[in-house]
């Protein structure tokens, strides 16, 4: 294992990850979510395709055994991708990039519904912490909260982004499923395609002819989303998923800074302390996960052939 490696990738992959998300706000005024989503996925496949040749994994990598998986993991994956670029559009980005910290969280518990996996009173604890801080960033977007009438746009960017935090927890779920049988590579290819076609679907809806600087920022937010994912898939090659999980809360720190230098969004004091709470209970939930996969190992390390 390499875990500096792992990190640097890691890194490397939530700076690409902000600065796609970045090129889809700077967008979001003209032009749709499901054409955004159609240009960052189908953008991303020739990435992605150059990565396959290079390793060597074009004609066995794409072998699948459930069509119908990666076509569920690709719809939820795609719904996720519009919800959130639609808040996107509707929210400050640091905003958006902190209620998007449920999706881990509401992971947990879909792992305890969907897969039958044990989640104890610790993690359950963290969980219901880190939905307290999406409460506290979500108040200033409540009435009850907020002390006075928020617009109808900000709160819909709020729903979208907490629906589009659902659809990415069960899109985990659908990979946790994929990984027992499929192999990364299939798994990452399909995804863009599905989500290029489901979104393609999108087009009568709506769909713009985007001027040239709006064109060129959709293609490179295509190219930066399937580079990230590229170095997101390479990064657990070096290191545990426990080591490079809490960099994942780094973007929050790129979020603020080019939101505040490029969208001029000042931060609230809400805003950021519910984030904090929320990257605190995710933290604990990593930790949490850590331990207990140490605890399996040293089970199994001692375990005698004879059970």
């Amino acid at each position: 294992m390499q875990p500096v490696k792992g990190i640097a990738l890691k890194l490397c992959a939530v700076i690409l990850f902000i600065c796609m998300a970045s090129l889809i706000k700077a967008t979001s005024d003209h032009v749709p979510p499901g054409e955004a989503v159609f240009f960052r996925s189908f953008f991303a496949i020739p990435v992605i395709f150059v990565w396959l040749v290079m390793r060597g994994e074009l004609r066995t990598g794409l072998k699948v055994v459930s069509p119908m998986g990666h076509f569920w993991r690709g719809f939820v994956g795609t719904a996720a991708m519009g919800l959130s670029f639609t808040a996107l559009g509707l929210l400050p980005l640091p905003e958006a990039t902190a209620l998007g910290y449920t999706a881990p969280l509401l992971t947990v518990v879909f792992a305890a519904m969907f897969l039958d996996e044990r989640v104890g009173v610790f993690r359950i604890s963290a969980v219901t912490l880190g939905l307290v801080g999406v409460v506290i960033v979500l108040s200033p977007r409540l009435t009850a909260f907020g002390g006075e009438t928020v617009s109808t746009a900000q709160a819909l960017g709020a729903l979208a982004a907490l629906t589009g935090a659902v659809c990415a927890a069960l899109a985990q779920i659908y990979i946790r499923k994929l990984v027992a049988f499929e192999r990364t590579s299939a798994i990452v290819f399909y995804f863009s395609l599905t989500s290029s076609i489901l979104a393609a679907l999108t087009a009568p809806f709506g769909w713009v002819m985007p001027d040239a600087p709006e064109f060129a920022m959709l293609v490179a937010a295509g190219l930066l989303g399937g580079t990230a994912q590229i170095f997101l898939t390479s990064c657990y090659r070096f290191a545990d998923a426990s080591v490079v999980a809490p960099f994942d809360y780094a973007s929050m720190i790129f979020a603020l800074v080019i939101g505040f230098f490029v969208f001029d969004e000042v931060p609230t004091g809400p805003m950021l302390g519910g984030a904090a709470i929320v990257i605190f209970a995710g933290c604990l939930i990593i930790w949490r996960e850590r331990q207990l996969g140490l605890r399996r190992a040293r089970a199994r390390a001692v375990k005698t052939p004879y059970g």
